[in-house]
């Protein structure tokens, strides 16, 4: 696919900004372009995933003006997520194309989630394309227990993703899902090895998305508990610096580097969210942990103006629940949302 600058969707855009019922801006828009993967992590998805036909996903085109149009009502901030974003066919194409909101102005910054395989090849591009900062997941240095979480993936090629950003310039910051019984006792290193090459790094706790074919509660590990272990061993310092996400972060004195907890279970992110999120079909979830939706494909469709897709985006917004209400525990079964974080975006 050839890259020529689409038609802006910006013009004569509404004045009015997105806040939601409880005064909250809605400024981040976290965009999965599939729900398709090259990983199968054991966290995320059932091994045996059945994806949504490609011809049920929105066009590149369409992502574009979605986005375009979310860009008009105030977003500033877009992140690309999945699945892995970069095994989208002509994925370039639509980084290209939102980067003309960077030039602008309208867009502060423009992003990705990904988990790193594609990213040796990628890294050049993106980073020509505007972005300038991004998140990889890894959840353990180990290749054998790397290959275990993912099922499918290997460390190696990551590794050479996460360098060859580093080389373009890009930033990085290192995602890591803490697991009961399986990396718990290697936080010490992936805090090394990401400050140590200038990365910042976040821990996440495991949420209660999607059947994965197991049972969360043997998984899920409390960061309050890897808090206070880390207390044991290094001196935390909390700062106020915020990416627009829902990291909370800690400065760790002897390595000076950035260390971030995302706790949607022990504590809650929900009194400052700012963003929503729109999947590969033109779903827009105004909250992770909630299943209420909006269909913005079918306005999005129907009409070659943004008048029916911003009034379609503004009734969603004026859904977004105050929070989620997630929970892991042995008496409940079944996950507290039946969708899979890859269908949703990480």
């Amino acid at each position: 696919m050839s890259f020529t600058t689409p038609t802006s969707y910006l013009e004569g855009a509404p004045a009015s900004e997105l806040v939601d019922p409880f005064g909250r801006h809605v400024s981040y828009l976290r965009v999965s372009v599939t729900d398709r993967c090259d990983f199968r992590c054991v966290y995320c998805m059932s091994e045996h995933m059945s994806f949504l036909p490609k011809r049920d996903l929105l066009t590149l085109e369409e992502l574009d003006r979605l986005c375009s149009a979310f860009v008009a009502k105030g977003v500033r901030k877009l992140r690309i997520t999945g699945g892995e974003p970069l095994v989208r066919k002509n994925i370039m194409w639509l980084f290209r194309a939102l980067s003309r909101h960077i030039e602008t102005g309208r867009l502060e910054e423009l992003t990705l989630t990904t988990n790193g395989s594609q990213l040796e090849r990628f890294a050049g591009d993106l980073k020509a394309a505007g972005v300038r900062r991004i998140n990889v997941s890894i959840d353990t240095l180990d290749p054998q227990k790397f290959k275990a979480i993912t099922r499918w993936g290997d460390l190696a090629p990551v590794l050479r993703g996460v360098e060859a950003a580093k080389r373009a310039g890009i930033g990085v910051k290192i995602n890591a899902v803490a697991l009961k019984g399986v990396n718990e006792d290697e936080i010490d290193d992936l805090i090394r090895f990401a400050h140590g090459e200038g990365h910042d790094l976040t821990l996440i706790e495991t949420m209660p998305l999607g059947d994965i074919e197991g049972d969360r509660t043997d998984q899920y590990l409390p960061l309050s508990i890897v808090r206070a272990r880390l207390l044991d061993r290094w001196s935390l310092e909390d700062i106020p610096f915020r990416t627009g996400g829902p990291a909370r972060y800690v400065r760790i004195r002897e390595t000076g580097g950035r260390l971030g907890f995302i706790t949607p279970m022990t504590h809650n992110f929900c009194e400052s969210c700012n963003r929503v999120r729109l999947t590969c079909t033109g779903t827009l979830y105004m909250c992770l942990g909630q299943e209420d939706a909006a269909d913005l494909r079918a306005p999005l469709r129907a009409s070659a103006d943004n008048g029916l897709l911003f009034d379609a985006i503004d009734a969603a917004i004026a859904r977004k629940p105050k929070g989620h209400d997630f929970v892991i525990d042995r008496r409940r079964k079944r996950p507290a949302v039946a969708r899979h974080m890859s269908v949703t975006g990480g």
